[in-house]
């Protein structure tokens, strides 16, 4: 069996290590030696950026924001269902989480950081979200921290409340659609989603396309035309 290699390693704002390990052709990016993403189990995230961008498949260029880059799944998903004139934005607060991408990950996702129509953000996705003209975006991905039960950043919690739901909403244009990656079914955020107007769609989703269970949980978040 070969050894598992750790590539790189960083700490946190809160002092947590994250490492990059590598065995045997996979990667994993771990947070005090717990897994929080694997290359092996990515079937969530694809999912993720394909439920995002449904409705903008057949349509002209469109604009899309990323909350967390990781391993780039997201990403890879986003890229391969929009027009080639698409605009990606991607927000990512850990900035050697894009190094590790461009200099361990190019078998993984990699390259795709590289890609003309993809702009990366180093900063919290709250600001990118703050910052934003109203009405920019066709659709928003979230798959930040463990979604609403946040355990990277404690600041990543206020995304998953009112004030972070208004920044989505404002951001999103008429009839655009944000997904939310989550760990477990959380009543509050859903409760919260649909007070803010958004009409919501649960969707239960395998960590990896053999899994006899699934693993997490999709919140299809869509923004009214009005």
């Amino acid at each position: 069996m070969k050894p598992e290699r750790k590539l790189a390693e960083t700490n946190t704002r809160e002092g947590a290590r994250l490492g990059l390990y590598e065995h045997d052709g996979s990667y994993a990016i771990r947070l005090d030696g717990q897994t929080l993403m694997h290359s092996a189990i990515s079937a969530s995230e694809l999912l993720l950026g394909e439920l995002a961008v449904k409705g903008l498949t057949d349509q002209g260029p469109s604009c899309v924001l990323i909350g967390g880059l990781g391993l780039g799944f997201s990403l890879k998903s986003v890229l391969a269902k929009t027009s080639p004139m698409s605009t990606i934005h991607v927000a990512e607060l850990i900035p050697q989480i894009m190094e590790w991408n461009r200099e361990f990950l190019a078998t993984v996702n990699g390259t795709l950081v590289n890609d003309p129509r993809v702009t990366i953000f180093i900063d919290d996705i709250w600001n990118v979200l703050a910052r934003s003209a109203q009405g920019l975006y066709d659709a928003i991905v979230i798959d930040i921290d463990n979604g609403p039960a946040a355990m990277v950043q404690k600041p990543n919690f206020r995304l998953y409340h009112q004030h972070g739901i208004r920044l989505m909403l404002t951001a999103l244009k008429p009839g655009g659609r944000a997904v939310i990656w989550s760990a477990a079914w959380d009543d509050a955020f859903a409760n919260r989603l649909s007070a803010a107007g958004l009409r919501i769609t649960a969707v239960p989703a395998k960590l990896y396309p053999n899994a006899k269970r699934n693993g997490c949980i999709l919140y299809v978040a869509d923004k009214s035309l009005k």
